[in-house]
């Protein structure tokens, strides 16, 4: 490994010198700490505060580590926490630091998607006001214990479902009246893995099926992009729609890709890193704030009064 390639050695068949290489904007070891980790990607999340729309994810194979990258482990340490509260925890912070410049209201929504169908993680609660990150990890932990849950030959506590954590912002520019809004999706995708290899018959065997399918449509969506066609194909799934606010153009995304050290799942591991690869060609455009005058506001206000 080096700072921006991983190379894998594989069989034979996969690269005449029995390796393989891959490129990406960053590449992080076995001994990387949650907090390096989240130093890289603190600017983007920043921007959120600045009215743009942005959108994480945790991709890659069942037990290579997609939780424990955005929430941590089971039994959480300051050391320990992952992306999820490290960022809510930083909003925070800028929040109370721009109180006479800027009022934020932050309200975060937990879904999660199994077998096509979209949920909320925690029932009752579609969108939840938050002042503090224990308001976060109370709402977190309920939707942890709702996620749908399953047993593989891979990973015997296999998340068989999209996890997805939605911070809504909305910004009140005191000086100019500006008003901006933005959410940020954070996303535990379902374990990506072939069927043959996870043993699953019955309903393990469908919910592969779909995760398989909605990851495939991501990756259609990815492409599509990739390609500036002027059809991107948001529909073929509920994962992708819920995400085309923070997919198409007007955008910030980030995608963390874990591959598992197994020798056995070497094919996995070389598809997971192809997929990257692509998904690490694709130009979004530049990212558009979405923030609207305080003049624009005012005229709003009175096509309303009026009509």
């Amino acid at each position: 490994m080096e700072e921006r390639t991983i190379t894998i050695i594989t069989p034979t068949k996969y690269g005449k010198d029995g390796s393989k290489s891959f490129t990406f904007n960053k590449v992080f070891g076995p001994a990387a700490t949650q907090e390096e980790v989240f130093s890289d990607m603190q600017p983007l999340i920043r921007s959120v505060l600045d009215g743009f729309n942005v959108c994480i994810f945790a991709y890659g194979q069942t037990g290579s580590g997609k939780t424990y990258t955005m929430s941590g482990p089971n039994v959480l340490s300051e050391k320990s926490v992952g992306v999820n509260y490290r960022a809510l925890n930083d909003l925070f912070n800028l929040q109370a630091q721009r109180k006479g410049t800027i009022n934020y209201e932050i309200s975060v929504q937990m879904i999660e998607i199994y077998n096509e169908q979209k949920g909320l993680a925690v029932p009752d609660a579609s969108i939840v006001p938050v002042t503090s990150t224990s308001d976060v990890a109370e709402l977190m932990n309920q939707g942890q214990k709702n996620r749908v849950v399953g047993s593989t030959a891979i990973n015997d506590r296999s998340s068989r479902s999209h996890s997805c954590l939605t911070v809504h912002v909305q910004g009140h520019d005191l000086t100019s009246g500006t008003i901006l809004r933005a959410c940020m999706h954070l996303v535990d995708l379902a374990g990506s893995e072939r069927v043959d290899k996870s043993e699953v018959v019955g309903d393990r065997l469908k919910e592969a099926l779909y995760i398989n399918k909605s990851l495939s449509a991501l990756g259609d969506v990815i492409a599509s992009l990739a390609q500036k066609n002027s059809h991107v194909p948001y529909r073929n799934s509920k994962l992708t729609q819920l995400l085309q606010d923070s997919l198409g153009g007007q955008a910030k995304t980030l995608m963390f890709v874990h591959i598992s050290p197994e020798p056995d799942v070497v094919n996995e591991t070389i598809s997971t890193l192809k997929f990257a690869e692509r998904v690490a060609s694709v130009e979004l455009g530049a990212a558009k704030a979405n923030k609207e005058g305080g003049e624009v506001r005012e005229l709003k206000e009175q096509v309303r009064t009026y009509s």
